[in-house]
């Protein structure tokens, strides 16, 4: 199993980089995300073009690229969080400069398109990240579940056990067993498009994280196909399901029906109900980190990302 390169959890005092490197946030959301991180006693700095909106980015990419690199290269920066998601971070994530990633590995959270930039800091870096909440989804309140699992993975080096939930509409997607790997992955659209691009990582022996959002069935059943057959899927230890939100369409299969047809025949353990994702609230956890998939229990046990 590979050894991730594990960033310091952050503490009291410490500064963290507010950037927008796919779509445009607005400013009360920001706000939001401050108010509550100044509340865990750390410093926030806003990316020079975090406000900024083009069409449908934030931004021009060469001003979110600007900032994200920023970030990156400031030593004084211990964690870089992604405001949004939406779209945007596969048109940059060339541009990323992994060297400065590499000096000075920092923290990073973000989910949904910010799954490109967790799969290009674990090919170009074996970095550790955080799939968990947008900065902007701080506007959920300090007390939220949200907030207070994006506070926990990133202020402590303590483990996460995720348990499956009946009340999530992939709980009834599960196949008995144990599996151990590193757990990878995180928005179905961004893995499947990642297929044929440097960032696609080999899964041979991982526990693969998929979640999604506004997506009908039978494009859940296209991306599954998409993946199957380029044998990205191949050699597969597990398959950690997460919350598919706002994905059913009336007349045809449900998309838990969808996702235990393509995945099932892999033959690999299948844990569905998992609380990751897109809804209302969601858990934060590691991935590029070693994980325990046991669907027999109903568990995802994710070592931490933060170092003490």
């Amino acid at each position: 199993m590979i050894d991730p390169v594990r960033p310091a959890a952050l503490a009291a005092g410490d500064l963290v980089a507010l950037v927008s490197p796919s779509g445009p946030v607005r400013s009360v959301r920001a706000d939001a995300a401050v108010g509550v991180l100044t509340g865990w006693e750390l410093r926030t700095r806003l990316g020079r073009h975090a406000l900024a909106r083009t069409g449908y980015l934030a931004g021009t990419d060469e001003q979110r690229l600007a900032d994200l690199n920023e970030a990156f290269a400031d030593p004084e920066v211990r964690a870089v969080l992604c405001l949004r998601g939406g779209y945007g971070m596969q048109r940059i994530v060339d541009g990323l400069d992994l060297d400065a990633v590499r000096a000075d590995p920092k923290l990073v959270m973000g989910f949904s398109d910010i799954t490109a930039l967790h799969l290009a800091l674990w090919q170009g870096a074996r970095l550790a990240t955080v799939h968990g909440p947008v900065a902007a989804q701080l506007d959920k309140g300090a007390q939220s579940p949200t907030a207070l699992g994006a506070k926990t993975v990133l202020m402590s080096s303590a483990p996460v056990t995720v348990k499956a939930d009946e009340a999530e509409s992939t709980f009834r997607v599960r196949r008995v067993g144990r599996a151990e790997g590193v757990l990878i992955g995180g928005n179905l659209a961004m893995l499947a498009s990642s297929v044929g691009t440097p960032h696609m990582p080999d899964l041979t022996g991982a526990i693969l994280l998929v979640e999604d959002v506004n997506e009908q069935p039978y494009r859940i059943d296209r991306m599954l196909t998409q993946l199957l057959r380029s044998g990205a899927l191949d050699g597969l230890a597990g398959v950690a399901i997460g919350q598919f939100t706002d994905c059913d369409a009336e007349g045809g299969p449900a998309a838990e029906e969808v996702l235990e047809e393509r995945l099932a025949p892999l033959g690999v353990p299948l844990l569905g109900g998992l609380p990751i994702g897109h809804g209302d609230q969601h858990v934060a956890i590691g991935v590029g980190v070693p994980a325990v998939l046991d669907a027999t229990a109903g568990t995802l046990h994710v070592q931490p990302v933060g170092r003490a």
